[in-house]
Protein backbone atom coordinates (compact mmCIF):
# COMPACT_ATOMS: atom_id res chain seq x y z
CA UNK A 1 0.00 0.00 0.00
CA UNK A 2 1.74 3.32 -0.66
CA UNK A 3 2.60 6.07 1.78
CA UNK A 4 0.84 9.39 1.73
CA UNK A 5 4.18 10.56 2.15
CA UNK A 6 7.69 9.27 2.24
CA UNK A 7 10.80 11.09 3.60
CA UNK A 8 13.88 9.63 2.00
CA UNK A 9 17.30 9.47 3.26
CA UNK A 10 16.92 11.87 6.37
CA UNK A 11 19.19 11.43 9.63
CA UNK A 12 16.14 10.76 11.83
CA UNK A 13 16.44 11.68 15.39
CA UNK A 14 14.39 8.68 17.41
CA UNK A 15 14.28 8.24 21.35
CA UNK A 16 16.64 5.64 20.97
CA UNK A 17 19.43 7.44 18.85
CA UNK A 18 20.35 8.59 15.48
CA UNK A 19 20.41 6.85 12.01
CA UNK A 20 19.80 7.64 8.67
CA UNK A 21 16.78 6.35 7.24
CA UNK A 22 13.24 6.69 5.76
CA UNK A 23 9.64 7.78 7.42
CA UNK A 24 6.39 6.21 6.03
CA UNK A 25 3.54 8.18 6.90
CA UNK A 26 0.01 7.50 5.83
CA UNK A 27 -3.22 8.82 7.82
CA UNK A 28 -1.44 11.50 9.43
CA UNK A 29 0.65 8.86 11.52
CA UNK A 30 4.08 7.39 11.32
CA UNK A 31 3.55 3.83 9.80
CA UNK A 32 7.03 2.74 8.83
CA UNK A 33 10.43 3.62 9.51
CA UNK A 34 13.47 2.13 8.02
CA UNK A 35 15.01 1.07 4.02
CA UNK A 36 11.47 2.86 2.78
CA UNK A 37 13.52 4.36 -0.71
CA UNK A 38 11.10 3.07 -3.70
CA UNK A 39 8.06 2.50 -2.19
CA UNK A 40 5.06 4.09 -3.55
CA UNK A 41 3.90 7.59 -1.80
CA UNK A 42 1.66 9.94 -3.05
CA UNK A 43 4.56 13.00 -2.27
CA UNK A 44 7.89 12.93 -0.99
CA UNK A 45 10.19 14.71 -0.09
CA UNK A 46 14.57 13.73 -0.11
CA UNK A 47 16.15 14.25 2.87
CA UNK A 48 20.02 13.89 2.07
CA UNK A 49 21.97 15.93 4.51
CA UNK A 50 18.88 17.08 6.39
CA UNK A 51 17.63 16.08 9.63
CA UNK A 52 14.49 14.90 10.97
CA UNK A 53 13.58 15.27 14.33
CA UNK A 54 9.82 15.32 15.97
CA UNK A 55 7.72 18.87 15.65
CA UNK A 56 8.83 20.90 18.74
CA UNK A 57 6.22 21.75 21.75
CA UNK A 58 6.51 25.06 23.23
CA UNK A 59 5.01 24.88 26.36
CA UNK A 60 5.41 28.41 27.48
CA UNK A 61 3.56 30.95 25.01
CA UNK A 62 1.41 34.15 25.18
CA UNK A 63 -0.28 35.00 22.10
CA UNK A 64 -2.62 38.07 23.57
CA UNK A 65 -6.02 36.72 22.36
CA UNK A 66 -8.43 37.76 23.69
CA UNK A 67 -8.20 41.55 24.36
CA UNK A 68 -4.60 42.18 23.39
CA UNK A 69 -4.18 41.40 19.72
CA UNK A 70 -2.75 44.80 18.18
CA UNK A 71 0.59 42.51 20.09
CA UNK A 72 -0.43 39.10 18.67
CA UNK A 73 -3.22 36.98 17.71
CA UNK A 74 -3.86 33.25 17.70
CA UNK A 75 -3.22 33.36 13.74
CA UNK A 76 0.02 35.28 14.18
CA UNK A 77 1.80 33.23 16.89
CA UNK A 78 0.89 29.94 15.86
CA UNK A 79 2.34 31.33 12.20
CA UNK A 80 5.39 32.55 14.11
CA UNK A 81 5.43 29.04 15.83
CA UNK A 82 5.07 26.78 12.64
CA UNK A 83 7.34 29.00 10.53
CA UNK A 84 10.44 28.28 13.35
CA UNK A 85 9.42 24.00 13.42
CA UNK A 86 7.08 24.25 16.55
CA UNK A 87 4.28 22.27 15.64
CA UNK A 88 2.35 22.38 18.91
CA UNK A 89 2.13 25.09 21.72
CA UNK A 90 0.43 26.00 25.37
CA UNK A 91 -0.54 28.99 25.57
CA UNK A 92 -0.86 30.67 28.80
CA UNK A 93 -4.06 32.17 30.45
CA UNK A 94 -3.10 35.93 31.43
CA UNK A 95 -5.72 37.17 28.46
CA UNK A 96 -8.09 39.81 28.59
CA UNK A 97 -9.96 38.49 29.93
CA UNK A 98 -7.98 35.91 31.80
CA UNK A 99 -8.49 32.45 31.42
CA UNK A 100 -9.94 31.46 34.42
CA UNK A 101 -13.44 29.15 33.30
CA UNK A 102 -14.66 26.87 31.37
CA UNK A 103 -16.44 29.62 29.14
CA UNK A 104 -12.69 31.75 28.39
CA UNK A 105 -11.31 28.10 27.54
CA UNK A 106 -14.07 27.60 25.22
CA UNK A 107 -13.54 30.86 23.73
CA UNK A 108 -10.21 30.38 22.80
CA UNK A 109 -10.75 27.29 21.37
CA UNK A 110 -13.50 28.80 19.49
CA UNK A 111 -11.37 31.39 18.31
CA UNK A 112 -8.30 29.09 17.20
CA UNK A 113 -10.08 26.59 15.45
CA UNK A 114 -9.45 26.64 11.43
CA UNK A 115 -6.90 29.90 12.57
CA UNK A 116 -4.05 28.05 14.57
CA UNK A 117 -1.07 27.55 11.54
CA UNK A 118 0.56 24.86 14.75
CA UNK A 119 -1.46 22.57 17.28
CA UNK A 120 -2.92 24.13 20.64
CA UNK A 121 -3.89 23.60 23.97
CA UNK A 122 -4.50 26.44 26.62
CA UNK A 123 -3.58 26.44 30.22
CA UNK A 124 -6.21 28.00 32.89
CA UNK A 125 -5.06 30.63 35.17
CA UNK A 126 -5.36 29.53 39.07
CA UNK A 127 -7.04 32.31 41.00
CA UNK A 128 -8.80 32.95 44.43
CA UNK A 129 -11.81 32.84 42.96
CA UNK A 130 -11.89 29.88 41.36
CA UNK A 131 -9.32 27.79 43.11
CA UNK A 132 -12.06 24.95 44.46
CA UNK A 133 -13.20 24.36 40.45
CA UNK A 134 -9.39 23.79 39.43
CA UNK A 135 -9.95 19.74 39.72
CA UNK A 136 -12.51 20.14 37.09
CA UNK A 137 -11.46 23.03 35.29
CA UNK A 138 -8.33 21.13 34.39
CA UNK A 139 -9.84 17.52 32.86
CA UNK A 140 -11.54 20.51 30.32
CA UNK A 141 -10.80 19.31 26.52
CA UNK A 142 -7.82 21.62 25.23
CA UNK A 143 -6.38 22.35 28.93
CA UNK A 144 -3.12 20.99 29.57
CA UNK A 145 -3.59 22.34 33.60
CA UNK A 146 -3.18 25.11 36.13
CA UNK A 147 -1.22 27.56 35.29
CA UNK A 148 0.18 29.49 38.97
CA UNK A 149 1.35 33.48 38.91
CA UNK A 150 3.07 33.75 42.01
CA UNK A 151 4.95 37.04 40.97
CA UNK A 152 2.93 39.93 38.79
CA UNK A 153 0.35 39.50 36.29
CA UNK A 154 -2.89 40.70 35.13
CA UNK A 155 -6.62 40.90 36.32
CA UNK A 156 -7.17 38.08 38.83
CA UNK A 157 -4.15 35.63 38.86
CA UNK A 158 -1.97 36.68 41.23
CA UNK A 159 -2.07 34.01 43.84
CA UNK A 160 0.83 35.01 45.90
CA UNK A 161 -0.24 34.16 49.17
CA UNK A 162 0.76 31.17 51.02
CA UNK A 163 -2.80 29.92 52.15
CA UNK A 164 -4.32 30.90 48.71
CA UNK A 165 -1.19 28.92 46.69
CA UNK A 166 -1.99 25.67 48.91
CA UNK A 167 -5.75 25.68 48.47
CA UNK A 168 -5.02 25.48 44.41
CA UNK A 169 -2.34 22.86 44.71
CA UNK A 170 -4.72 20.91 46.50
CA UNK A 171 -7.56 21.26 43.77
CA UNK A 172 -6.27 19.46 41.06
CA UNK A 173 -3.51 16.66 40.49
CA UNK A 174 -1.61 17.95 36.67
CA UNK A 175 1.73 19.63 37.03
CA UNK A 176 1.06 22.77 38.05
CA UNK A 177 3.69 25.39 35.76
CA UNK A 178 4.39 28.22 37.83
CA UNK A 179 5.84 31.75 37.80
CA UNK A 180 8.10 31.87 41.07
CA UNK A 181 8.82 35.29 41.58
CA UNK A 182 7.97 36.78 45.72
CA UNK A 183 5.71 39.51 45.08
CA UNK A 184 5.97 41.20 48.42
CA UNK A 185 10.01 41.71 47.43
CA UNK A 186 9.09 42.55 44.74
CA UNK A 187 6.79 45.67 45.26
CA UNK A 188 9.37 46.14 48.54
CA UNK A 189 12.43 46.92 46.02
CA UNK A 190 10.65 49.14 43.54
CA UNK A 191 11.59 51.81 46.15
CA UNK A 192 15.12 51.02 45.22
CA UNK A 193 15.32 52.57 41.70
CA UNK A 194 17.49 55.06 41.12
CA UNK A 195 16.29 58.61 40.21
CA UNK A 196 17.11 58.02 36.13
CA UNK A 197 15.99 54.51 36.09
CA UNK A 198 16.97 52.42 32.97
CA UNK A 199 16.21 48.57 31.71
CA UNK A 200 19.65 48.08 33.34
CA UNK A 201 18.34 47.82 36.35
CA UNK A 202 15.53 45.33 35.89
CA UNK A 203 18.01 42.80 37.30
CA UNK A 204 18.40 44.48 40.53
CA UNK A 205 14.66 45.65 41.21
CA UNK A 206 13.06 41.93 40.80
CA UNK A 207 16.70 40.49 42.20
CA UNK A 208 18.06 36.84 42.62
CA UNK A 209 16.55 36.26 46.10
CA UNK A 210 12.93 37.33 44.93
CA UNK A 211 13.24 34.13 42.60
CA UNK A 212 14.62 31.39 44.88
CA UNK A 213 12.20 32.71 47.86
CA UNK A 214 9.49 32.43 45.29
CA UNK A 215 11.00 28.72 44.50
CA UNK A 216 11.58 27.32 47.94
CA UNK A 217 8.03 28.18 48.81
CA UNK A 218 6.35 26.53 46.32
CA UNK A 219 8.73 23.19 46.71
CA UNK A 220 8.08 23.09 50.16
CA UNK A 221 4.27 23.72 49.22
CA UNK A 222 4.52 20.98 46.33
CA UNK A 223 6.05 18.37 49.00
CA UNK A 224 3.35 19.18 51.60
CA UNK A 225 0.41 18.65 48.92
CA UNK A 226 1.66 15.63 46.72
CA UNK A 227 1.26 17.89 43.79
CA UNK A 228 3.52 18.45 41.04
CA UNK A 229 5.28 21.68 40.21
CA UNK A 230 6.88 23.04 37.00
CA UNK A 231 9.05 25.83 37.56
CA UNK A 232 9.10 28.31 34.56
CA UNK A 233 11.94 30.22 33.10
CA UNK A 234 14.75 29.24 35.86
CA UNK A 235 16.92 32.75 35.71
CA UNK A 236 19.10 31.78 38.63
CA UNK A 237 22.47 29.47 39.09
CA UNK A 238 21.08 28.87 42.70
CA UNK A 239 17.55 27.63 41.70
CA UNK A 240 18.81 24.45 39.54
CA UNK A 241 20.27 23.06 42.57
CA UNK A 242 17.61 23.82 44.78
CA UNK A 243 15.13 22.19 42.74
CA UNK A 244 17.55 18.73 42.12
CA UNK A 245 17.77 18.96 45.94
CA UNK A 246 14.07 18.86 46.64
CA UNK A 247 13.33 16.25 43.46
CA UNK A 248 16.01 13.92 45.66
CA UNK A 249 13.92 14.80 49.10
CA UNK A 250 10.84 13.02 47.15
CA UNK A 251 8.92 16.44 45.95
CA UNK A 252 7.69 16.16 42.11
CA UNK A 253 9.16 18.82 40.67
CA UNK A 254 10.67 20.01 37.19
CA UNK A 255 11.79 22.98 35.30
CA UNK A 256 12.60 25.03 32.35
CA UNK A 257 14.97 26.89 31.03
CA UNK A 258 14.64 29.36 28.10
CA UNK A 259 16.95 30.05 25.06
CA UNK A 260 17.29 34.02 26.15
CA UNK A 261 18.45 33.02 29.55
CA UNK A 262 21.08 31.11 28.34
CA UNK A 263 21.96 33.37 25.08
CA UNK A 264 22.09 36.72 26.67
CA UNK A 265 23.89 38.14 30.11
CA UNK A 266 23.32 41.63 31.71
CA UNK A 267 24.36 44.03 31.82
CA UNK A 268 25.76 43.44 28.07
CA UNK A 269 22.15 42.98 26.74
CA UNK A 270 20.58 45.88 28.73
CA UNK A 271 22.87 48.14 27.32
CA UNK A 272 22.64 46.78 23.79
CA UNK A 273 19.05 46.09 23.40
CA UNK A 274 17.54 48.53 26.57
CA UNK A 275 13.46 47.41 27.55
CA UNK A 276 13.56 44.59 24.19
CA UNK A 277 16.14 42.55 26.97
CA UNK A 278 13.82 43.38 29.65
CA UNK A 279 11.42 39.90 30.78
CA UNK A 280 10.19 38.36 34.16
CA UNK A 281 12.24 36.68 36.14
CA UNK A 282 14.97 39.05 34.29
CA UNK A 283 18.53 38.17 32.15
CA UNK A 284 20.46 38.28 34.82
CA UNK A 285 24.40 38.48 35.31
CA UNK A 286 27.06 36.46 33.39
CA UNK A 287 27.81 34.44 36.83
CA UNK A 288 23.91 33.56 36.36
CA UNK A 289 23.48 32.34 32.77
CA UNK A 290 26.77 30.85 33.54
CA UNK A 291 25.37 28.96 36.22
CA UNK A 292 22.19 28.15 34.11
CA UNK A 293 25.01 26.81 31.49
CA UNK A 294 26.06 24.10 34.06
CA UNK A 295 22.86 23.17 35.20
CA UNK A 296 22.12 22.17 31.95
CA UNK A 297 24.91 20.34 31.04
CA UNK A 298 24.11 18.49 34.75
CA UNK A 299 20.73 17.34 33.30
CA UNK A 300 18.79 19.49 35.76
CA UNK A 301 16.42 21.12 33.33
CA UNK A 302 13.35 19.49 31.74
CA UNK A 303 12.83 21.09 29.01
CA UNK A 304 13.29 24.25 26.64
CA UNK A 305 10.48 26.80 26.46
CA UNK A 306 10.29 30.32 24.71
CA UNK A 307 8.54 32.21 27.04
CA UNK A 308 7.16 34.41 23.80
CA UNK A 309 5.62 37.47 25.15
CA UNK A 310 5.31 40.00 22.55
CA UNK A 311 5.06 43.79 23.21
CA UNK A 312 5.03 46.31 20.64
CA UNK A 313 7.88 48.14 19.45
CA UNK A 314 5.91 51.56 20.96
CA UNK A 315 5.29 50.19 24.30
CA UNK A 316 8.75 48.95 24.78
CA UNK A 317 9.73 52.16 24.33
CA UNK A 318 8.49 53.84 27.13
CA UNK A 319 11.13 54.53 29.84
CA UNK A 320 11.68 51.95 31.85
CA UNK A 321 9.38 50.91 34.54
CA UNK A 322 6.83 51.98 32.16
CA UNK A 323 8.16 50.11 29.42
CA UNK A 324 6.04 46.13 29.74
CA UNK A 325 8.17 43.03 30.57
CA UNK A 326 8.50 40.37 27.57
CA UNK A 327 9.81 39.49 24.19
CA UNK A 328 9.10 37.29 21.56
CA UNK A 329 10.51 33.88 20.95
CA UNK A 330 8.81 31.11 19.57
CA UNK A 331 9.70 31.75 16.06
CA UNK A 332 13.81 31.86 16.99
CA UNK A 333 12.98 28.96 19.93
CA UNK A 334 14.32 26.17 17.50
CA UNK A 335 17.52 28.19 16.03
CA UNK A 336 18.58 29.56 18.94
CA UNK A 337 19.18 25.79 19.95
CA UNK A 338 20.08 24.37 16.96
CA UNK A 339 23.35 27.24 16.94
CA UNK A 340 24.16 25.83 20.62
CA UNK A 341 24.30 22.36 19.31
CA UNK A 342 26.94 23.66 16.34
CA UNK A 343 28.71 25.37 18.79
CA UNK A 344 29.01 22.00 20.37
CA UNK A 345 27.14 23.58 24.07
CA UNK A 346 24.12 21.05 23.19
CA UNK A 347 23.59 17.40 22.29
CA UNK A 348 20.66 17.20 19.93
CA UNK A 349 19.47 14.31 21.32
CA UNK A 350 19.11 16.90 24.30
CA UNK A 351 17.26 19.23 22.47
CA UNK A 352 14.99 16.97 20.88
CA UNK A 353 14.61 15.63 24.61
CA UNK A 354 14.14 18.93 26.51
CA UNK A 355 11.57 20.38 23.53
CA UNK A 356 9.44 17.12 22.06
CA UNK A 357 9.67 14.23 24.16
CA UNK A 358 9.87 15.74 28.02
CA UNK A 359 7.14 18.46 27.27
CA UNK A 360 4.59 15.26 25.84
CA UNK A 361 5.57 13.49 28.54
CA UNK A 362 5.38 16.40 31.04
CA UNK A 363 1.34 17.57 30.10
CA UNK A 364 0.97 13.66 29.05
CA UNK A 365 -0.05 15.54 25.13
CA UNK A 366 -1.36 11.98 22.92
CA UNK A 367 0.64 11.05 20.29
CA UNK A 368 3.78 13.72 20.23
CA UNK A 369 7.11 14.12 20.98
CA UNK A 370 9.25 11.54 19.18
CA UNK A 371 9.49 9.65 15.97
CA UNK A 372 8.18 6.09 16.57
CA UNK A 373 5.72 4.26 14.30
CA UNK A 374 2.21 4.98 15.52
CA UNK A 375 3.03 8.41 16.48
CA UNK A 376 1.59 11.42 14.42
CA UNK A 377 3.14 12.56 12.29
CA UNK A 378 4.05 16.25 13.65
CA UNK A 379 7.93 16.25 12.16
CA UNK A 380 10.45 19.46 11.61
CA UNK A 381 12.89 18.99 9.15
CA UNK A 382 16.00 21.29 9.66
CA UNK A 383 19.58 21.71 7.92
CA UNK A 384 21.60 21.81 11.17
CA UNK A 385 24.66 23.38 9.50
CA UNK A 386 22.85 25.93 7.60
CA UNK A 387 24.23 29.59 8.66
CA UNK A 388 21.91 32.44 7.83
CA UNK A 389 21.04 36.34 9.73
CA UNK A 390 18.08 36.53 11.36
CA UNK A 391 16.82 39.96 10.38
CA UNK A 392 13.41 41.92 11.42
CA UNK A 393 12.18 40.99 7.78
CA UNK A 394 11.87 37.48 9.22
CA UNK A 395 9.47 38.07 11.97
CA UNK A 396 6.24 36.29 11.85
CA UNK A 397 5.05 37.86 15.07
CA UNK A 398 2.59 40.82 14.78
CA UNK A 399 4.88 42.40 17.46
CA UNK A 400 7.15 43.06 14.38
CA UNK A 401 10.54 42.70 16.15
CA UNK A 402 13.06 40.35 17.82
CA UNK A 403 16.00 40.84 20.27
CA UNK A 404 17.76 38.08 17.93
CA UNK A 405 17.86 40.57 14.95
CA UNK A 406 21.28 40.36 13.39
CA UNK A 407 22.52 37.40 14.88
CA UNK A 408 23.91 35.14 13.22
CA UNK A 409 22.41 31.52 13.43
CA UNK A 410 23.96 27.93 12.34
CA UNK A 411 20.58 25.60 11.67
CA UNK A 412 17.44 26.21 9.76
CA UNK A 413 14.06 24.90 9.58
CA UNK A 414 13.80 23.53 5.56
CA UNK A 415 10.51 21.54 5.93
CA UNK A 416 7.68 21.05 8.31
CA UNK A 417 4.88 18.66 8.58
CA UNK A 418 1.98 18.78 10.44
CA UNK A 419 -0.63 16.28 10.72
CA UNK A 420 1.14 13.97 7.92
CA UNK A 421 0.84 17.20 5.51
CA UNK A 422 3.63 19.57 3.89
CA UNK A 423 2.69 22.55 6.05
CA UNK A 424 6.32 24.42 5.03
CA UNK A 425 8.64 23.17 2.55
CA UNK A 426 11.76 25.06 1.66
CA UNK A 427 11.12 27.00 4.11
CA UNK A 428 7.65 28.09 2.68
CA UNK A 429 4.18 27.54 4.08
CA UNK A 430 1.81 25.76 2.57
CA UNK A 431 -2.11 26.30 2.10
CA UNK A 432 -4.30 27.06 5.31
CA UNK A 433 -3.85 27.01 8.98
CA UNK A 434 -4.03 23.19 9.76
CA UNK A 435 -3.16 23.37 13.52
CA UNK A 436 -5.49 20.94 15.86
CA UNK A 437 -6.62 21.02 19.44
CA UNK A 438 -4.46 18.70 21.77
CA UNK A 439 -5.48 15.96 23.79
CA UNK A 440 -4.07 15.42 27.16
CA UNK A 441 -4.69 12.53 29.12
Amino acid sequence: MPFDLLLTNAQVVTPTGTAVGDIGITDGKIVALGALVGSEAADSIDCTGLTVIPGLIDTQVHFREPGLEHKEDLESGTRAALTGGVTSILEMPNTSPNTTDAITLQDKLNRAAGRAWSNYGFFIGASTENAEQLGELEQLPGCPGIKIFMGSSTGSLLVSNEEDIRKVLKNGTRPCPIHAEDEPRNRARKSLISEEPSAREHPFLRDSESAIMATRQILRLSKETGRPVHVLHISTKEEPWIIDEARKAGVRATSEVTPQHLFFAGPDCYDRLGSLAQMNPPIRSEEDRAGLWRALDEGLFDVFGSDHAPHTLEEKSKPYPASPSGMPGVQTLLPVLLTFVAQGRLALETLVRMSSTRPAELYNIQGKGSIAVGMDADLTIVDVNRKWTFERAHVESKCGWSPYEGETFTGAVEHVILGGSVAVRSGERIAKPTGQMLEFR
